[in-house]
């Protein structure tokens, strides 16, 4: 990128290597000419004759440039070169992160589309679909809204965006920082695959902001205006003044405006570090803790979790920090200022690395300032102040995000879910009707147990190959309501046959067997009446006789394997072994019923007593058996 030379002197410009001339109001074609008039432009805003160069010319550009500089002029004038005012389709898609922005787009491009014959219209949530659905029918050529109600009517399939030919990212920063990026890339899914004319502004470009463009834009350039700020590949450095009992309530505002993805807060003292780690914990956040009283096992631990973003927020002290190496960390928060020079730029380091943008914030009141206005005249840091963030500010951003989040959770909601939810429509309007705040405070206790579930989870894109693959589920699935009724019946039958057994060999324990009593009187001895005699002497029996039974069937199935099968014989004609059953070779119903009963009542021992006897069985597969030669194997090449 090479500098090129500004409009204005307070403006620092940064453009393509193949960089084209800006543009002057009477360079433009009289078309946006007319609609420059219609607005009451007597110049072009320096944002404005820089990018039109680069718009018209086709290119898909990455402009950088503050709220307020006439940004939004600068992607709505090539719209009027690349339209078709006769195709009654949306052909431009501008998305913007909040509906205030989107309806303020909207009213400007009204004005200088007015005598073009192209009608615009706003999407957004918080409002009713109506008068949405009503325009675009009637075909407006001009969309812009907000991600997540784009993304809504995409799916009621009444928007279509076939015949678009113009993508435009307005604040887009702001757009990852509320937490719009999955409703992003499934608006992806519905862009034609055709090139389009795509734009990207942003006031900052941190690293998820250039991600997102490389997974939109197609060769991207980079177009930088900002006047005495530092901008892509730098530090900024920022300081907060708060008074020292409100640093808490502050620290904790200030997170849920800049919503980091991952962040860094330094104190000075152990004590300070466990008190601002509860209390984000309190609030919500997922922070853990990192101080000289950790072990090394957990301290190693801390890390690895920051490192999966598995936690977001770290608070630290200098000691423990040394060391720490965390890519893509978008803020290091000062909740002290530290007590040396050189320690300030050992924590500010930990941002910014490897070319990415990051951003360093010093909670500090009067005497702090003073302190850190020295360390930063001493390293020559341009210091920038940051407005402490009211209750109000707070309350706008959450707002944007939980709206975001509840139009996202209505879009997964089936038909019956949603029939489900219209029971509660007529308590809901009573409880937000604003007549009594103990009920309204009943729904906002509803509405941040849903924005607290999203402080877990960083709120922006990271590169494509950091992305953690989410776990396999499929095998942990719900079984059927068959499948259940069957696992209880099978439960059920197990636990009868359990408590038989348990009762059978309670009432043989009880009463002995005459047989034995009698042989023990002939021999001259007591019968005995526990499981060490005569139940003891019948487990041993059918051990035995189980295991004769194996080794019977083994036998046999070695014999099937030896034997050659002439080829007119029938299957059933191989002779099976007698195993002391009837004349067939099968045993009688009796003896079959017996000896399912005692196989019951022993199957623990029996499958560790006949664990070695049973091997032989699997040694043995198909290709051992012989087979006719007019038959085919499953294993045969042949066989279909």
């Amino acid at each position: 990128m090479v500098d090129t030379p500004s409009l204005d002197d307070d403006l620092d410009i940064s453009a393509p290597e193949d960089s084209l001339p800006p543009l002057g109001l009477d360079d433009l074609p009289e078309l946006m000419r007319e609609a420059c008039s219609r607005a009451g432009w007597t110049r072009l805003m320096p944002v404005q004759a820089h990018s039109l160069p680069y718009l018209l010319a086709g290119r898909d550009m990455m402009i950088q440039s503050r709220t307020g500089s006439g940004k939004t002029g600068a992607y709505l004038l090539p719209l009027l070169d690349r339209l078709d005012p006769d195709l009654k389709k949306p052909q431009a898609l501008i998305l913007a992160p909040t509906r205030e922005l989107a309806g303020q787009v909207e009213r400007e491009a009204s004005v200088l589309f007015e005598g073009a014959g192209l009608s615009v219209t706003a999407v957004y949530g918080g409002v009713g679909y109506g008068r949405q659905l009503e325009e675009l029918h009637r075909g407006a050529q001009v969309v812009v809204g907000t991600p997540g109600r784009v993304l809504d009517h995409l799916l009621r399939r009444t928007l279509s965006l076939d015949d678009l030919r113009a993508l435009v990212f307005d604040e887009a920063d702001r757009m990852l920082s509320i937490g719009f990026y999955p409703d992003m890339k499934e608006i992806q899914r519905y862009l034609p695959r055709r090139p389009l004319l795509a734009a990207l502004f942003s006031a900052t470009y941190p690293p998820h902001v250039l991600n997102l463009a490389g997974e939109f834009l197609r060769d991207p350039q980079m177009l930088s205006l900002s006047q005495g700020q530092v901008h892509v590949a730098a530090t900024q450095h920022l300081f907060c003044e708060c008074r020292p009992m409100d640093k808490d309530r502050t620290l904790v505002r200030l997170l849920e405006t800049e919503n980091p993805a991952s962040a860094i807060i330094f104190c000075n003292t152990k004590a300070n570090v466990h008190y601002v780690t509860g209390v984000l914990q309190g609030f919500g956040y997922n922070a853990d803790e990192l101080s000289a009283d950790l072990a090394q096992n957990k301290r190693e631990e801390v890390l690895a979790r920051l490192r999966a973003g598995q936690v977001r927020l770290l608070v630290a002290t200098d000691v423990a920090a040394r060391g720490i190496d965390i890519p893509d960390l978008s803020h290091v928060i000062l909740y002290e200022p530290p007590e040396d020079r050189e320690s300030y730029i050992h924590r500010a380091g930990r941002t910014g690395r490897a070319g990415a943008v990051g951003t360093v914030v010093s909670l500090v009141d009067i005497m702090e300032k003073l302190e850190l206005t020295r360390i930063a005249r001493y390293y020559k840091i341009e210091l920038l102040p940051l407005p402490a963030p009211t209750n109000e500010d707070v309350a706008r951003v959450v707002g944007q995000r939980v709206t975001a989040l509840l139009e996202a959770r209505k879009r997964a909601c089936t038909g019956l879910q949603l029939e489900r939810a219209r029971r509660f429509l007529s308590l809901a309007a009573e409880l937000g009707s604003g007549r009594d705040e103990e009920q309204a405070l009943l729904l906002a206790l509803l509405l941040d147990a849903e924005y607290q579930q999203s402080l877990g989870a960083s709120p922006l894109p990271g590169p494509v190959a950091s992305r953690r693959a989410a776990p396999d589920t499929r095998d942990a699935r719900v079984p059927r309501d068959g499948e259940g009724r069957k696992r209880k019946r099978r439960s059920r039958r197990n636990d009868r046959d359990e408590r038989g057994m348990e009762a059978d060999e309670a009432s043989r324990s009880a009463a002995p067997d005459p047989r034995s009593a009698d042989a023990a009187a002939e021999a001259g001895t007591a019968a005995p009446q526990s499981g060490e005699g005569t139940g003891g002497e019948r487990r041993n029996r059918r051990r035995r006789s189980r295991r004769g039974t194996v080794e019977s069937d083994a036998e046999r199935a070695a014999s099937v394997a030896s034997a050659e099968v002439p080829e007119s014989a029938p299957a059933a004609s191989v002779e099976r072994p007698q195993g002391g059953g009837a004349e067939d070779g099968e045993a009688a119903p009796g003896k079959r019923r017996r000896r399912r009963s005692s196989r019951k009542r022993t199957e623990g021992a029996e499958a560790e007593a006949a664990g070695s006897e049973t091997s032989a069985l699997v040694e043995i597969t198909a290709d051992d058996i012989p087979v006719p030669e007019d038959r085919v194997r499953p294993g045969d090449a042949d066989w279909r």
